[in-house]
Order: structure tokens, then sequence, then C-alpha cells
């Protein structure tokens, strides 16, 4: 019988055996051997989940926050999280339990002066990245995700869901990036590897989002890449059509009742924002924020 989880843990012993064995090893590993893997792993958890600095975190559960934090910069910079979540998904997919009907959104988070204080290159700070390569100065984007919208200085989590609301993509922008601009970037960070042979599932059957990606390049996208598009057209567009009478084309095809199921994404984003770290951002590096996002997206799958 499988002991409780306590207030400090964010793995019970069942989840933490599954991941455990796709954490880096120390064989072959110049230097200090990886030691307390659990233990680091659930600090590095509970300091989202909380929100504290890391100089707050409990030293007689988690041990040194340096470690922790060391841990976590290291495993954020070298994609260890997303091969941790790639595997996940990958047993997921061959179990039949992804629904693949996905709902893509966006949402916003207050970046704390702490985020802020790192000096911020002039350049477009709603770039991006997929965060997987292997060093640190090229997979951080410009600004460090961070940006500046009407709700002052932000950053932005943009999010591909299944059919039951559990993450198939992260991207991080800056707070001003628009949504509909990001969704191609946010399908191609989709890519579930197969169990055998064969090359990594990337498309889904279909595509469920609001107004804000009605345009023509993203339905052009969508249609070339055979994901049916579940999208309300903009009034405006509409309104434009009509005006053109019968030179304004076919209205796009919508349908009204799997749009009702666009929701898992919104309950998605409420699930991510009990993390305090997460609801509000403290990480200097988008990398690290991203990583977080990440860890809580591998848990929601474990969990179902």
């Amino acid at each position: 019988m499988s002991r409780q989880r306590s207030r400090f843990e964010a793995f019970s012993d069942e989840e933490w055996a599954r991941i455990e064995p796709l954490l880096p090893s120390n064989e072959g590993r110049k230097g200090h051997p990886f030691g307390h893997n659990r233990k680091v792993v659930e600090g590095i958890a509970y300091r989202y989940r909380t929100g504290i600095p890391w100089r707050d975190l409990p030293r007689e559960v988690y041990g040194p926050w340096q470690t922790v934090w060391k841990r976590h910069r290291r495993y954020a910079a070298d994609g260890t999280w997303d091969r941790v979540l790639a595997q996940i998904l990958t047993e997921a997919d061959a179990a039949g339990k992804i629904e693949w009907t996905v709902s893509v959104d966006a949402t916003i988070a207050r970046a704390h002066q702490h985020a802020t204080n790192t000096k911020r290159p002039e350049q477009d700070t709603g770039a991006s990245s997929n965060y997987k390569k292997s060093a640190v100065e090229e997979v951080e984007p410009a600004g460090h995700g961070v940006g500046r919208s009407r709700g002052g200085l932000t950053t932005k989590i943009h999010h591909a869901v299944d059919g039951k609301g559990r993450p198939l993509a992260i991207v991080v922008t800056g707070g001003q990036r628009n949504d509909g601009a990001m969704l191609l970037e946010v399908l191609a960070d989709i890519s579930v590897p197969r169990l055998g042979r064969g090359r990594a599932r990337t498309r889904p059957d279909a595509v469920i989002a609001d107004r804000a990606y009605s345009t023509g390049v993203i339905r052009a996208e969508l249609r070339r890449r055979r994901i049916t598009a579940v999208i309300p057209a903009k009034s405006d567009h509409i309104a434009a059509r009509k005006r053109r009478g019968s030179a304004g084309g076919r209205p796009h095809a919508f349908d009204a009742e799997a749009y009702k199921d666009r929701n898992v994404v919104e309950r998605s984003f409420n699930k991510s924002k009990q993390w305090r770290g997460l609801a509000t951002r403290y990480d200097k590096l988008a990398i690290t924020y991203r990583a977080a996002a990440t860890i809580l997206a591998i848990i929601t799958w474990l969990r179902t």
C-alpha cells in the first residue's frame, strides 16, 4: 500500500518511479555526482507552488537552496524536462490516452520586479524559443520573454492542450505578443514520439481557438496540414464578406458544438495559476520559468 503524499511533496512514490529513470544519470559525468535527486526536484516544485524566494526553501526538507536552484537551471537549459514530458506523452499516446482535438490559447502573468531587474536588449521581446538546445545563450529569447502590455511588464504563456486540458505544447513570450501570431509556433512545439519506429506525431485532428486566431494565414496553414479549424469568424470579416455579396465567397465552416469544448484550455490555465510562482513571474530567465510550467504539465499527465 502506497503512502500518502505530504504537503511538501509534489510526486507520489509511483509518479516519482516513472520519472526518475528519465532524469540525467551520474554515469560518465565529470565533477561532483548528482545526489538527493528526489529531494531537489521536490524543492523545485515546492518553490513554484508556493512562490517563495529560493533562499526561503526549507533547508531541513530540501537541503541547500543553491543546490535546488542550480539543478533547476541545469535541467531547464539542457532540455531535461522537455525530454521527460515527451516520454510521458509517448506512453500516453501508445495507450490511446491523448485526445487529439487540441485547444489553443494564451494567458498573461505579471512580471515581478525581481524578474525585470536584468538588462533586457532593445529587441523584440515577443520573441520565443522551443528551449530544446543545449546552450543557454542560444535558447533564451530576446528580452527574456518579458514585454510591456497594458498591464505593465508581463509574460505570456501559450498552451496547446488535448481534449482533456492536458498540455501538449508550452511557449513563453513577452506579454504584448499577439495570440494569433503565435499559433503556428505553438503547433510546431507539439511533437509526440512513437514508442516503436516511425516519426513523432505533430499533427492534431482539429484545433479549437477563439476569434483572435481567425486570420487567413492561420486558416490556410491548417488546411494545408489537413487540420480541422474550429475557429469562429471575426464580426468585421463577416460584415466585409456580406458587403461583397457573391464575390465574398462562402463563410468558413464552423462547428459550434465542438467549440463548446474550448473551455478545457481555460481550465488548464486555472490549474497552472494555482502555482503562485507561475501566476506571477519571479524568474529572470524565460527558460527557467517555462521549465516550471513543463514540470506542472508532467505532474498533470502523471495524475491522469
